[in-house]
């Protein structure tokens, strides 16, 4: 009787195991990609860069990025499935960072702190490659409108509120029993040149010493890195 029963233990033990590995083989969330639209938020980090073109009658002077400042990032996802491997996406997102702007001034180095807050409104299309297990890599690439909800007329560097921008990156889909988690690496380059110059600045008066920090330069563009974790 004792050996019947250790045999029956055997043997519910292999069924349950067998039950148990078969269904990690298949996966998780099997079926959630093909669900025509769905939803989620994304978490990130983000460094703010500027591209510098000095003036060029600027002989006494120079301005450049110095080391680049890790900020926030915060968005929503809108995912549009176009086929099994290409999706439209949809995510305004919010970033909080700032650029420093350091200046050489006949041998005397100046920084220059400059906040930015800007809302980004992108469309990506998303290439995805076959999944393999509970991952699936991606390609993502696009690009929209941003809006610097930081711009400060009383500035001695004044940024035009308005910038458009292309973005890509690569990515990858990491499937959970409850969730997909999305590790994203993005890099965005802006087409407008976003530096106001002192003759098309308003009427708010600006020193003179505070005059050089825009004399030195010649035109700005924005370049931002982004690290972000969705959550779909």
């Amino acid at each position: 009787m004792k050996v019947q029963k250790i045999n029956k233990y055997i043997l519910t033990s292999f069924f349950i195991l067998g039950i148990f590995t078969s269904s990690l083989a298949q996966g998780n969330l099997l079926y959630v990609d093909e669900k025509p639209i769905h939803f989620g938020f994304l978490l990130g980090i983000n460094t703010i860069d500027f591209g510098v073109t000095p003036k060029r009658d600027s002989i006494n002077s120079d301005a450049r990025v110095s080391t680049l400042k890790p900020g926030f990032s915060v968005g929503i996802i809108s995912d549009l499935r176009l086929n099994r491997y290409l999706n439209l996406r949809f995510t305004p997102t919010i970033h909080f960072g700032q650029r420093e702007l350091v200046y050489n001034f006949d041998g005397s180095k100046k920084p220059l702190i400059i906040q930015s807050i800007p809302v980004c409104l992108p469309f990506y299309l998303k290439y995805s490659s076959e999944r393999k297990g509970n991952a699936r890599p991606y390609l993502i690439w696009g690009g929209g409108v941003s809006i610097d909800l930081a711009t400060d007329k009383t500035k001695p560097v004044l940024l035009n509120y308005f910038d458009y921008f292309t973005e890509f990156g690569v990515g990858c889909d990491i499937y959970f029993s409850f969730f997909k988690l999305c590790t994203e690496l993005k890099y965005s380059v802006g087409f407008n040149d976003i530096f106001v110059p002192l003759s098309q600045r308003p009427l708010e008066p600006i020193t003179l010493e505070n005059q050089k920090f825009s004399n030195a330069l010649s035109k700005l563009t924005s370049r931002m890195l982004t690290l972000a974790f969705n959550f779909e």
